[in-house]
């Protein structure tokens, strides 16, 4: 014997994710992840660090299934977006369907334009007709609204869209649906989770497939752009052909895969064509004109307000990339501005409620309390909700909902989900009848702030890739509250253990008499939220300048003493 001992805990660690990797790839369909992991292997043994700490990251454990279905960067390895987790998924949610008796209808399955989506959702098609069920697959690139809208059209049993949405172009996701219209929520997603681990016990190549799916066909796009469109006529004084040839506007799909299906819907509702911002407005998965495709970060519709200028517009207009959001800027006399979440979600609150349209409105607990104090005064139902429109949508009764990530359900009836292209319509609409009264936008929106008092709102976010420090922050306010904020005694609600109305979920409510603050951890990034609000009242609003510069400046102290709470200032 040579008398030595096991090696360093270090080498057996290293020594395991490698067999773990090897393991991997001998499964793998994938030429190109092959190819990846295949390098990292290489790299890894020949001492590269960062190889090393990469590898680790890719076999860290599997992707969490939760809520949002899957979400995150593309590569190779349990933790990572790849065909090997794609089918896996689609074993469990097959089986998960099978199991509940949910197999009288098909699956309707639909696909993004970025990396890697249609062959994932071609996998996802094949798995889940392997176990016996009717799949219907669409045909190349949809914004996510459509296939939310054909679930309950189409008489589905569930749905499945390969999206990451509003990502960064290295990411996709994998978003779930059961036939009632909306996405999943608990206890379906542990269920579901719960298979998709049972599925991956198994060798791979044990899992069914089938190439037998059918074609959603034309009759999806067609129904949708229908629909869509009709929810002009179906307003009361609906756009005028006056306020039509008068309205301009600048569109942007911010290069996803909007800009084909809002043509149609534009078109077939009579409503102006936009000036379109040429170099976003093909399909590509790279995103080349944005740091993030998302309409919310500084700068992504610099582009468009440029137009804007150029083509002398009413308005600007744009979608993220799967168009499941809507955000919209306006003119004003120091430029445009990008309507926050809260303020549009205000303006359609309060053209429908200004026509008596009935039925339940809600927002979600990190919204404005505004659409609430709005249908409060109109007599209206009201609800609050957790966060996302898996709640949102699931409203008995629902006629309108929002969320303030540029988040909009408009049309609940036949899409229980937020739909950015339905919004462009409601937006649109109100738009060209406000301008047959020569009023804006801007106009409405003081008048709302004016009749209900100002209610300013702003966001306070932390990034870290350390979750330790998003749980600490958490861990901190919730063992030393604070007892004021803003001059204003807090009344406290830890959502943790849930309440009447609200389900159990990792936020902190703080409540002043003129003031909110919502903290919680992101649910698809690295970051920590905090969601604040200042109001005034009515009497106070008059002079709505003077009121919004006393809110900045109260926000602006909020954003302090948040972040003092927190141990992040």
């Amino acid at each position: 014997m040579s008398g030595q001992g096991p090696g360093p805990a270090p080498d057996r660690d290293r020594e395991r994710l490698l067999a773990q990797a090897t393991a991997w790839r001998a499964e793998d369909p994938d030429p190109r992840t092959v190819g990846q992991l295949d390098d990292l292997l290489v790299r890894v043994r020949d001492g590269d660090a960062d190889a090393l700490a990469e590898l680790g990251g890719a076999f860290s454990g599997p992707l969490e299934f939760g809520t949002a279905g899957l979400r995150g960067p593309m590569g190779p390895g349990p933790a990572r977006m790849n065909r090997v987790v794609v089918i896996r998924a689609s074993a469990g949610l097959a089986r998960y369907l099978l199991d509940t008796g949910r197999s009288a209808g098909p699956v309707l399955v639909g696909h993004d334009a970025r990396h890697g989506s249609a062959a994932f959702a071609r996998d996802t098609a094949a798995t889940i007709a392997g176990h016996g069920l009717d799949v219907l697959l669409v045909d190349g690139p949809i914004p996510t609204p459509v296939v939310a809208y054909g679930i309950r059209a189409l008489g589905c049993v569930a749905a499945v869209v390969v999206t990451a949405s509003h990502n960064p172009a290295p990411d996709n996701g994998y978003k779930v649906y059961l036939g009632d219209g909306s996405q999943i929520v608990p206890p379906a997603d542990a269920r579901i989770a719960a298979r998709i681990a049972e599925a991956g016990a198994l060798p791979l190549a044990t899992l069914p497939r089938s190439d037998d799916w059918r074609d959603a066909g034309p009759e999806l796009l067609d129904g949708y752009v229908a629909r869509a469109a009709g929810l002009v006529a179906a307003l009361p004084a609906a756009l005028s052909a006056s306020a039509s040839r008068r309205l301009r506007w600048v569109y942007t799909p911010m290069h996803g895969v909007g800009l084909a299906t809002v043509r149609r819907v534009v078109r077939a509702a009579g409503l102006p064509e936009p000036a379109v911002v040429e170099a976003q407005a093909d399909p590509d998965p790279d995103f080349p004109t944005v740091a993030f495709p998302n309409p919310e970060e500084p700068g992504a519709l610099d582009l468009a307000m440029g137009l804007a200028r150029e083509v002398g517009a009413d308005l600007v207009v744009a979608n993220d990339p799967d168009a499941d959001r809507c955000a919209v800027a306006v003119p004003r006399p120091e430029g445009w501005r990008m309507l926050r979440g809260d303020e549009l979600g205000a303006l359609l609150g309060a053209d429908l409620l200004r026509r008596g349209v009935a039925g339940t409105y809600a927002s979600s607990v990190v919204s404005s309390t505004l659409l609430a104090t709005m249908a409060r005064a109109a007599g209206a139902p009201y609800v609050t909700t957790l966060t996302g429109f898996k709640w949102i949508g699931r409203v008995p009764g629902l006629v309108y909902g929002y969320e303030e990530a540029l988040g909009y359900c408009c049309d609940p009836a036949a899409v229980a989900d937020k739909d950015g292209i339905t919004t462009l319509v409601r937006v649109l609409d109100l738009a060209g009848r406000l301008a047959d009264e020569g009023r804006t936008l801007t106009d409405l929106l003081d008048d709302v702030m004016r009749t209900h008092g100002l209610h300013a709102t702003d966001q306070l976010a932390f990034r870290s890739d350390r979750v330790e420090v998003i749980s600490g922050a958490m861990q901190r306010l919730r063992t030393s509250m604070p007892a004021t904020l803003g001059g204003e005694p807090l009344t406290v609600t830890d959502l943790a253990a849930g309440t009447a109305d609200l389900p159990a979920t990792d936020a902190v409510v703080l409540q002043g008499g003129t003031l909110r603050v919502v903290v919680r951890p992101s649910g698809t990034e690295p970051k920590l939220k905090c969601y604040l609000e200042v109001r005034s009242a009515p009497e106070a609003s008059v002079d709505l300048e003077a009121a919004r510069i006393l809110a900045a400046g109260r926000l602006r102290v909020l954003r302090t003493e948040v972040a003092e709470a927190l141990g992040l200032g």
